[in-house]
């Protein structure tokens, strides 16, 4: 088999083809055998990263738009067929196969925390197999980034942070998806025009230090700019040295007033940010600039965020990139996607290091004197009084129950519910572990269940 040539004829677009081939050898052994009862699945991240206390739920609309959409095209069958793996008759079954199943997630932009399902997936186990891949690859990475961006979010104590990471996120797909991430856990803009006019995020920049470079003398760059862009002239300062470059700020500065215009900024984005941040601050003011902003960046993520915060770094805003965009502290997450229910049987896994809490789930959340006190993670159809269940239906039979809800409206739950999370879980370094606790009825049904397996599949073996 020449899998040159089959790589080659397969899109790249076809979606369908975008999982692992176990779940691919796994539905046809389901569908051989018969084996189509429905089942319940749960997305859940067994740990946290390092220094990392919470998560942030996000990528729910592309998981459902996925789902929605999910079928095999006739050139997908033929990609597959000419794997020489499947059955005929598997392949003729793919053919009409759509999701038809039911989907219950914690919305996006609310927070959520280890061993809790962020989602459920109930369907006929092939569908709910084959989705499997899609789905962990896509809420793996937006709900890592959004937790990475509300970092650094929360480090900068009220200041504006932007993305500018497109340039070195994994991919066009990532870079997409960081932007809208991060624009949900609390980012003011992206320099990302594609994510901007795609999902309506604010569009900031500014320049680069080859536009400064491309003129004989930089305050002839910083004049060419200003006169194309009055309303967005933000100067990047140290392209040669960030003092002499606040003092022809000024000058350009002064030239605008004279136009009846107004210098919107200037950025630093290396060196010693809080130092060069009081000098030019100090250069600023003396002239009578102090509406002038400053921007400060060059390679920050929260832990740099939270140092220039203490130091009382004058910045106004920062732009954030390559770190906030790949996650580089914690570039993965541990999130798993288990079979917690098969028919009418629940059942989970005995994996050390990798146990499963059984069957289907709601949590539920507890909230007091205007803060987040606890959660409890129970089974789907327990009712506990004075708490909020999180997980809501938001799929069924393989549609939407309701139009997807704008981004804005996203960013503004998940300030909502930040603002409200104790201060200790929210730490730079050693967050405070939220209260997150099982209820009776599953810690029992848990129980149980490992006493029957322990019983049944290990001491008889």
């Amino acid at each position: 088999m020449n899998w040159g040539n089959v790589m080659a004829r397969a899109p790249f677009d076809d979606m369908s083809l975008l999982t692992d081939l176990y779940q691919l050898t796994m539905a046809q052994s389901y569908f051989c055998e018969g084996h189509n009862e429905p089942a319940t699945f749960s997305l859940f991240i067994r740990k946290y990263p390092p220094h990392r206390g919470y998560f942030v739920s996000c990528g729910l609309q592309d998981v459902l738009d996925y789902l929605e959409a999910f079928h095999f095209t006739s050139g997908a069958i033929d990609r597959l067929r000419d794997t020489c793996i499947f059955a005929d008759d598997f392949l003729d079954y793919l053919k009409g196969l759509r999701f038809t199943g039911a989907v219950r997630a914690v919305p996006e932009g609310r927070l959520f925390f280890r061993d809790e399902p962020v989602l459920e997936v109930t369907a006929p186990i092939i569908e709910a197999q084959l989705v499997e891949t899609y789905i962990i690859n896509q809420m793996n990475l937006q709900c890592m980034i959004a937790g990475k961006a509300a970092r650094c979010v929360g480090a900068v104590r009220g200041r504006s942070v932007v993305d500018f990471s497109l340039r070195r996120t994994q991919g066009t797909d990532a870079g997409m998806k960081v932007a809208r991430a991060s624009y949900i856990a609390g980012f003011s803009a992206t320099s990302n025009v594609l994510a901007g006019v795609t999902y309506g995020i604010p569009l900031a920049g500014t320049m680069a230090h080859a536009f400064i470079s491309s003129y004989d003398r930089e305050i002839d760059a910083f004049r060419a700019f200003v006169r194309n862009f009055p309303e967005r002239s933000i100067l990047l300062i140290e392209t040669y040295d960030a003092i002499a470059g606040a003092h022809k700020a000024v000058e350009v500065a002064r030239e605008m007033a004279a136009r009846g215009q107004r210098l919107q900024g200037v950025r630093i984005d290396s060196g010693d940010l809080p130092a060069l941040g009081r000098q030019v601050r100090r250069i600023l003011d003396d002239a009578g600039l102090q509406d002038v902003r400053m921007v400060g960046s060059g390679g920050l993520d929260e832990f740099d965020l939270d140092e220039l915060a203490r130091q009382g770094a004058p910045y106004d805003a920062y732009g954030v990139g390559t770190r906030m965009g790949v996650s580089a502290d914690a570039p993965w997450t541990d999130m798993a996607y288990k079979l917690v229910r098969y028919g009418h049987r629940p059942v989970l896994k005995l994996s050390t290091g990798k146990a499963s809490l059984p069957d289907a789930k709601q949590i539920f959340r507890f909230i007091a004197a205007g803060r987040m006190q606890r959660d409890v993670i129970a089974l789907h159809d327990e009712r506990i009084d004075g708490g909020e269940p999180l997980l809501e239906p938001v799929m069924a039979d393989g549609r939407c129950l309701r139009p997807h809800p704008g981004l804005a409206d996203l960013r503004a739950r998940f300030l909502m519910e930040y603002e409200i999370l104790n201060d200790s879980c929210k730490l730079i370094y050693d967050p405070v572990s939220y209260p997150v606790e099982v209820s009776a009825r599953l810690q029992a049904l848990t129980d149980e269940l490992r006493r029957r397996l322990i019983a049944a599949e290990i001491r008889s073996a």
